[in-house]
């Protein structure tokens, strides 16, 4: 049986987040320049926002670009921005019924990448079906910085007290805020940390690593981890008796 046929479709995850790792390094195995890889990627993206949204994912969230990249050589991040200009069609997102939503840090980003990315969040959000969340210039660490910012002036203005601050509103307060927390965060190229993504939000996610680079990440990789995730007991700091005794 394949991957995709062993899978429980009434227990496939409301969100999968995703840190598409391993362009670059696939691309220099085969002595390739670091765009082609980046090219290569955009079609993974493709494949797999088109599986996910046929076995009924509710949301999508794809590290696309961490403000850390910022970092990178000039002309990679120009070919980077130029790529995801492009790479965006709608038709993706029209034929999947899929709505774009875009987190992270804008003010970075060059304005023409912005208006156009913004114009198609605004065109897609009539679809019904799932959300693929482009991250943009977006970290965890940018994300709650902003967030503590946008509370402590709530409470220097008196419109909230100290007190009324918990997880609830801290979250509410986040980029993150219009959708759940991810069930599956996967990371592909073979690394193992999360490089300062959705750090609050994946407190409790399960996590899957592999050593695929991105644009090898077919989407039986894809149903693989999902796959994986399916076999393993999500206890949210419970005993399995507990978690046994509520199903």
């Amino acid at each position: 049986m394949t991957y995709k046929e062993q899978l429980d479709m009434t227990r496939i995850p409301a969100h999968i987040a995703i840190i598409m790792d391993g362009n670059g390094r696939w691309a220099k195995a085969r002595g390739l320049d670091r765009s082609m890889g980046h090219q290569e990627g955009v079609a993974i993206v493709r494949e797999i926002t088109t599986a996910a949204s046929n076995l009924g994912v509710k949301y999508l969230t794809l590290y696309t670009f961490s403000t850390e990249n910022w970092n990178r050589p000039a002309e990679e991040v120009a070919a980077l921005m130029g790529l995801i200009l492009t790479s965006l069609e709608e038709e993706l997102f029209m034929k999947n019924n899929v709505r774009m939503r875009l987190i992270g840090d804008l003010t970075r980003v060059p304005e023409v990448v912005r208006r156009s990315i913004l114009a198609l969040q605004e065109r897609t959000a009539v679809n019904t079906g799932m959300t693929m969340v482009i991250a943009l210039s977006y970290s965890s660490r940018w994300e709650l910085s902003h967030a503590v910012r946008c509370i402590a002036r709530e409470v220097a203005d008196g419109r909230i007290k100290p007190g009324d601050i918990d997880e609830e509103y801290i979250s509410q307060n986040l980029a993150t805020s219009f959708m759940p927390d991810p069930d599956l965060l996967i990371r592909t190229g073979g690394e193992l940390r999360l490089s300062n993504y959705l750090l609050w939000q994946c407190a409790y996610s399960e996590l899957y690593f592999c050593d695929t680079y991105w644009p090898d990440f077919h989407e039986d990789c894809f149903y693989k981890a999902i796959l994986d995730y399916q076999n393993r007991e999500r206890r949210f700091g419970k005993t399995s008796e507990q978690v046994e005794g509520q199903a």
